[in-house]
């Protein structure tokens, strides 16, 4: 290929780079022009719309923002119905902004941040909480609004220089536990939230209109349909399952930390829960915070079963099947199956937080846990959950020990018991195994339904193992016979050592 490069070529080349100089000087004269308080900007959008707000109060107003664009929270849990980003206003002699919202949004927020102020400075931003989905527009409101003062925990300036690498210590309010801002009419009292779920945290109660600005405590994955209030949908059906699942994935480990704050709560009048996700509640507040007492507490929302199983040829899940149809005959209306390979995580988490009782149904897979079960229960250890019943269903085609790993990791858990023993089949369940599964079904449901022994009274005692040299294949017993044969490779009874 000729490389020369021609006279021409050479000038269009220059005057192209000159060109590019040119207007990249103009960008940077423009962002060092961009004006420096929110006056400049009245009256002009920033491409998202009209300002997009609602009244919480008379005087306090939402100016968050719902994104339907965003497939995975925090890059993890799936949210086909989207999220929303909640930022809060209140109107008194001084202004509060109470947090900010994803980068994502940033445009429609600021038009309604706008649009609320209407000219008037903002004089404070309450930063409940640091995360980026609530943060990320925390340093343009410090350019637009060069008078404010940032209130938060001594914790979260810490983080915010992480995050924006500004010195704020000329324009912040330090707070802690029980100190009170006095803005007007209201006076604002803030409440120490640590590790709920991140350890700056805190939340903000107003006084007057007894709102508790709650960060994410109380709230839910889904975007905002127009329906500020969790009154105006039907929560329990539409968005009960985005909210247990948000709580167990997002702040269930942290259990303890809820319980204090939940402790706390208990010592105010809240009329209003303001969270930075989901609806606004002002009605029927009981009911959602028992939610979270159950919820922190580990205590199960429900006596019911969840079957999970980890299958590849089919054998496991049709043991799982057959077992799940047995508990239902002997009269459990409230059971569940899932596969553990297609069942997203945080839904498989979400459902362990609300079901009593569990069975676990792997293959034995590399001498192991077959992967995503072993993934999951890692994920509920992870998680903190505790207060359960577990059962368990391995499978191998010629050592099964997929039972005992998997009890191995329930057993770390807090005050979690075992209902019947393990049952085992070898590839896919026999004629055999039925008696088996019809057994480990009634202890199952006799505990569901609350007329069995506890389940440590009545759990089978171990037997000892014995693995053939040859294939592998595990006999269960106290002695193998002296006449045994191993039913997979034919060797006798002397090839078999302790497992």
């Amino acid at each position: 290929m000729n490389r020369e490069i021609t006279r021409r070529d050479f000038i269009k080349a220059s005057a192209a780079g000159i060109a590019a100089t040119s207007l990249l000087g103009t960008v940077g004269a423009f962002a060092e022009e961009t004006p420096k308080n929110d006056d400049a900007f009245k009256g002009k959008k920033k491409f998202a719309g009209v300002k997009n707000c609602r009244a919480v109060t008379e005087d306090i107003i939402y100016v968050g923002v719902s994104d339907r664009r965003i497939q995975l929270f925090e890059n993890v849990y799936p949210i086909p119905r989207g999220v929303a980003y909640n930022s809060y206003v209140l109107l008194d002699d001084k202004t509060v902004l109470f947090d900010t919202v994803d980068r994502s949004v940033t445009g429609q927020f600021f038009e309604n941040l706008t649009a609320v102020l209407d000219g008037k400075k903002l004089d404070y931003l309450v930063v409940n909480h640091m995360e980026p989905d609530h943060s990320s527009a925390i340093s343009e409101v410090l350019v637009r609004y060069p008078e404010a003062k940032v209130v938060c925990t001594k914790a979260a300036s810490i983080i915010l220089n992480q995050f924006f690498d500004c010195d704020i210590s000329d324009r912040s309010v330090i707070v802690g536990e029980g100190n009170t801002l006095k803005v007007g009419k209201h006076t604002l009292t803030f409440v120490m939230a640590p590790m709920v779920h991140w350890p700056e945290v805190m939340m903000t109660y107003d006084d007057v209109s007894g709102v508790l600005f709650s960060a994410d405590a109380f709230g839910s994955f889904g975007a905002l349909n127009g329906n500020l209030f969790a009154d105006e949908v039907n929560f329990e059906q539409d968005w009960l399952p985005d909210a247990r699942r948000y709580y167990c994935n997002i702040v269930g480990k942290y259990g303890k930390q809820v319980q204090d704050v939940l402790a706390k709560a208990g010592g105010v009048n809240i009329r209003i829960l303001c969270p930075t996700h989901g609806p606004v509640w002002r009605k029927n507040l009981g009911w959602i915070l028992e939610k979270y007492n159950l919820w922190s507490s580990y205590t199960p929302e429900e006596k019911a079963v969840m079957v999970v199983y980890g299958s590849v040829y089919g054998g496991t899940e049709s043991a799982a099947n057959a077992l799940a149809a047995k508990i239902s005959q002997n009269g459990v209306a409230n059971v569940s199956v899932y596969d553990v390979s297609k069942t997203h995580v945080s839904e498989l988490i979400a459902e362990a937080f609300r079901c009593s009782h569990i069975v676990l149904a792997s293959i034995t897979y590399n001498m192991g846990i077959f992967t995503p079960m072993k993934n999951f229960l890692l994920d509920l250890e992870a998680h903190n959950l505790q207060n359960r019943c577990f059962s368990f269903i391995e499978n191998g085609s010629w050592s099964p020990v997929s039972g005992k790993l998997m009890r191995e990791i329930i057993d770390r858990l807090h005050n979690c018991s075992v209902e019947g023993k393990t049952v085992t089949i070898m590839s896919s369940p026999a004629n055999k195994d039925t008696e088996a599964l019809t057994t480990l079904a009634e202890t199952v449901s006799k505990s569901v339904l609350g007329n069995s022994k506890p389940a440590k009274e009545v759990e089978a005692v171990a037997l000892k193992k014995w693995v053939c040299k040859i294939c592998g294949y595990v006999y269960e017993g106290d002695k193998v016979p002296d006449d045994y044969k191993c039913p997979i490779c034919g060797a006798g009874a002397s090839v078999f050592v302790g497992a």
